[in-house]
């Protein structure tokens, strides 16, 4: 990028808007198409399983960007230097990539940075299409006499709430490039990825419930207490293998289970955990020491063992108490995976699939773990419950 070139050029604001709008109908054509029969309650509940879906895809995508360091192939937001597409902009990046081959401007970087915008912008429209959907189901449902006493799978402001965060979550992506990778704005992003994942996930399931008259699993106190902790402690490791990653500290320790031969190694917490600063950098403009990443990527490890110890307690408990079989084994299923891929990342030298899949296992136990704690609650008595599906049941679900 050109010292004059601009880091916000809006001018291919319209197009990308054009371009979002003609993703999105694949999938909400389909959902038409599908759900043609169906009552507006069921293609909303559809609309929304499937967005979930695609925007868990598109934090797959995200991660292969940022593993790619794809990241800055664009140097300039929303467009490709001021244009809708790398083609327009192939001028530009050539003369980038002639003068630095190996560097974050190249012609591939550019496109995989734009298709991930491209389908940022589409899973937007989507959300756009949710809320107007959900606020239109809400007036029909206060106009129709028939249907009082039954209310809404979900509140019309969890779609809204959603719409507001997915306009943050751009936000971020446009500070990330701008900010050229700063490391809190950066693991900002992955986490509001995260957390619309949870959002989407939480209407997901209650629609689902609505539709099908199921009513939440009830958990004994101390199993339900036991989920939400292990969702804490899950959210913590997410931050901090976010952390890692933006700092590109997983090489710093490179065996396993010791790090650089020893089982505590010399680490330099205060630098490592120095939140506001430039990538590489220290607030005092001096470079983050080998001991800083050690710090980072070793804390990181340590929490891993708490987490994947609570996730096995939480699906043998689960299992044993006969109730969310599926979440179940899809927590055992997932930390197995994160096991694996994180121990690849350290053995292997950081592969991509390795690291993608490893980011794509976190966002799984999101959602797996969402979706736990939406299709239960907690009893006061001895015994879990599964849920019970019935025409009366349907009332019985929250809103």
């Amino acid at each position: 990028m050109t010292d004059m070139q601009p880091l916000y050029d809006l001018a291919p604001a319209l197009e990308l808007m054009a371009l979002g709008i003609v993703i999105a109908l694949g999938p909400l054509a389909w959902v038409w198409w599908r759900g043609r029969g169906n009552t507006p309650v069921r293609r909303l509940q559809a609309l929304t399983v499937l967005t979930l879906f695609l925007t868990f895809d598109l934090v797959l995508f995200g991660a292969f960007t940022r593993l790619t360091d794809s990241g800055l192939g664009c140097p300039d937001w929303p467009g490709c230097y001021g244009n809708a597409s790398p083609v327009g902009a192939h001028a530009e990046i050539s003369a980038a990539q002639e003068a630095m081959p190996t560097g974050p401007v190249t012609h591939g970087k550019a496109w995989v940075e734009m298709i991930h915008r491209y389908l940022a912008t589409g899973v937007g429209v989507l959300i756009i299409a949710l809320t107007v959907g959900a606020w239109r189901q809400r007036r029909a449902a206060a106009q129709l006499p028939q249907l009082a006493g039954v209310a809404p799978a979900l509140s019309p402001w969890w779609p809204t709430a959603t719409l507001v965060w997915v306009c943050l979550q751009g936000a971020f992506g446009a500070l990330t490039v701008t900010m050229k990778l700063f490391p809190a704005i950066v693991t900002l992003h992955l986490i509001g990825g995260l957390v619309l994942l949870a959002l989407l996930c939480v209407q997901a399931v209650r629609q689902t419930q609505m539709t099908q008259g199921v009513v939440p699993a009830a958990l004994p106190r101390g199993l339900r207490w036991l989920l939400g902790v292990t969702a804490a402690l899950v959210a913590l490791q997410v931050v901090l293998g976010g952390w890692v990653s933006t700092n590109y500290a997983v090489l710093a320790c490179t065996t396993f289970p010791q790090c650089q031969g020893s089982w505590w190694p010399d680490m330099a917490f205060a630098e490592g955990f120095q939140v506001w600063r430039a990538l590489g950098l220290l607030q005092d403009g001096s470079h983050i020491s080998f001991a800083g990443l050690t710090a980072i990527h070793y804390v990181h490890r340590l929490a891993a063992y708490l987490v994947l110890a609570a996730l096995a307690l939480l699906a043998w408990r689960l299992r044993r108490a006969g109730v969310l079989r599926d979440p179940a084994r899809w927590l055992a299923g997932l930390a197995l995976l994160q096991f694996v891929t994180g121990l690849s990342n350290v053995v292997l030298d950081w592969p991509l699939v390795a690291a993608v899949l490893h980011t794509g296992g976190a966002a799984a136990l999101v959602v797996v773990l969402t979706w736990a704690l939406t299709a239960s609650r907690a009893t006061a008595g001895a015994t879990a419950s599964q849920p019970r599906a019935g025409a009366d049941s349907v009332k019985r679900v929250s809103a």
